[in-house]
């Protein structure tokens, strides 16, 4: 996940260090922050399309901070890429193609990974430098990289899917929030290009930001998408450094049913590498609380 924050464009990741603390503000979450202390920042550059910092924290490990907003900590990481990936690729029965977009970090590609039926791993991430500094410090993350089975495009994702039309089994989008240039990735044309890139009984799994600061984000995509969608559903996780400590995962489909049923199960060695995913909280983390889903489906 990644956005620009209170000072997009311009921002510079090392002025959010103030007394050995980094401090993250965004204008999604207005009137609160997330502080982490520092231990030694290990790299701090501007990329072609953005603030590029990566720090040691005192308890968090290492931490991967894009445009002033944390997008992965080696500490909690494993919540957000676990779930992202495994709810659509145990709901889908055979999975052979998924297309990744975004996840620069190579944390979705280590999940997918694990799954041996699939045959092709195509990650599309327009941030060449999200890669490259993720391979450099965050290897247990960049390491899905290492998989024979992925391909890898830098190029912007919505000209990849105009390109690959019926391709995919699954298409998992770890994108920006909606601000800035990322405001498209949340809007209905990009959804469209997705449905279009998608095998019949094809999944798209997004990241759906947060039930406590984003309903009326949430509320209008869902209803725009459920018009060409098959089935569209709402789940989530529980992630300290994300916004409110939750992010959510919009889970749509081409010609079948939903999602919150997995179709298959990981063995006993595949769950025994898992932190957080397993069959039971699949089920669970469509639950949602009454407040979220009555302004999410029946308002």
């Amino acid at each position: 996940m990644s956005n620009s924050d209170e000072q997009p464009q311009g921002v510079v990741g090392t002025d959010l260090i103030k007394d050995g603390w980094f401090h993250e503000r965004g204008v999604l979450w207005p009137g609160q922050a997330m502080s982490l202390k520092v231990k030694e920042v290990l790299d701090h550059h501007r990329s072609l399309y953005q603030d590029v910092l990566v720090f040691e924290s005192e308890t968090f490990g290492k931490v991967l901070v894009l445009d002033g907003v944390i997008q992965v900590t080696e500490r909690d990481e494993f919540s957000y890429q676990e779930m992202i990936t495994h709810i659509p690729l145990y709901a889908h029965p055979n999975p052979k193609k998924v297309l990744v977009i975004g996840g620069g970090d190579g944390g979705v590609l280590r999940e997918v990974a694990k799954h041996p039926m699939v045959e092709e791993i195509v990650i599309c991430e327009i941030d060449k430098d999200v890669i490259d500094v993720s391979k450099k410090y965050l290897p247990q993350l960049a390491k899905g990289y290492d998989d024979p089975r992925v391909k890898v495009f830098v190029m912007d994702g919505f000209k990849f899917l105009a390109e690959n039309q019926g391709e995919y089994d699954v298409i998992i989008t770890d994108s920006s929030d909606p601000v800035g240039p990322a405001s498209v990735l949340f809007e209905t044309p990009f959804y469209d290009a997705m449905y279009a890139s998608l095998r019949e009984g094809g999944i798209v799994c997004t990241q759906g930001e947060c039930i406590w600061l984003h309903l009326n984000l949430i509320r209008p995509l869902v209803s725009a998408i459920s018009k060409t969608y098959s089935t569209v559903e709402y789940a989530y996780t529980t992630i300290p450094t994300y916004p409110s400590g939750q992010i959510g995962f919009i889970v749509a489909t081409k010609g079948r049913g939903k999602c919150h049923t997995p179709a298959r199960k990981p063995d006993a060695n595949t769950e025994a590498s898992m932190k957080y995913y397993n069959a039971a909280i699949h089920e669970a983390a469509f639950v949602l609380p009454s407040f979220a889903r009555r302004e999410i489906f029946e308002s």
